[in-house]
This record gives C-alpha cells, sequence and structure tokens, in this order.
C-alpha cells in the first residue's frame, strides 16, 4: 500500500515561491506517475502537474511558466516548486500516484492520495 504524505504549504505574499514536498512510503516511486492536484475553496479539484515513470512532465495551463514538478526516485520524494505565486493559487494541495499512466483531468481515477497542504497566497 503506498502511502503519501505532503509538506511544505504555507502562506506567502503574491509573487513569492514555495516548494511542496511529497514523501512515498511502501513502494518504489519510480513504478508510479505522479501528479499534485488542487482544491481551492468552493472550486473544483483540479490537476496542477504530473510527471510519468520517464521523467516527462505535463502542467496546466494556469500554471505553466511558474510551477516545476520533479522527482527524486533515490529519496522516494516528488516536489512541487512554485514561483510567482497568486491569490488565485490558494489551495489544500495533493499529491497523487498511480501505476498507470492517468491524466490530470480525470482526478478520480489516480489510486492513491495524500492528506493535503494548505497554500495560501495573500495580495
Amino acid at each position: 500500500q503506498v502511502q503519501l504524505v505532503e509538506s511544505g504549504g504555507g502562506s506567502v505574499q503574491a509573487g513569492g515561491s514555495l516548494r511542496l514536498s511529497c514523501g512515498v512510503s511502501g513502494d518504489t516511486i519510480s513504478n508510479y506517475c505522479m501528479g499534485w492536484f488542487r482544491h481551492p475553496a468552493g472550486k473544483e479539484r483540479e490537476g496542477v502537474a504530473h510527471i510519468d515513470v520517464h521523467g516527462i512532465s505535463y502542467y496546466a495551463d494556469s500554471v505553466k511558466g511558474r510551477f516545476t514538478i520533479s522527482r527524486d526516485n533515490a529519496q522516494s520524494i516528488l516536489y512541487l516548486q512554485m514561483n510567482s505565486l497568486r491569490p488565485e493559487d490558494t489551495a489544500m494541495c495533493y499529491c497523487a500516484a498511480d501505476e498507470k499512466w492517468t491524466s490530470l483531468l480525470y482526478p478520480s481515477s489516480w489510486d492513491y492520495w495524500g492528506q493535503g497542504t494548505q497554500v495560501t497566497v495573500s495580495s
């Protein structure tokens, strides 16, 4: 059973940066597609970034050029570097894992989820 634990959330001012981490245990992270999702209050959960087992990354249009997803397979950690943060980036952020390639467009298709970490961006 894969377990995911996020960290690194917090409160920053617009234009600031945060780096989220997701520690993975229970299996080898290299076997999984990994993703970051966010759930703004009062809105639908949405995919932010995805990195597959080959290291190829995909991003939502709203974060392209500002966010970078990366993975450290040796340490079993997934990262999300978030730069130029905006108030609209405020959300509970989650990491997710799946043994098969799964699109960011279908959050409910991902098999494993962490508990989330809150990101708050003030103007």
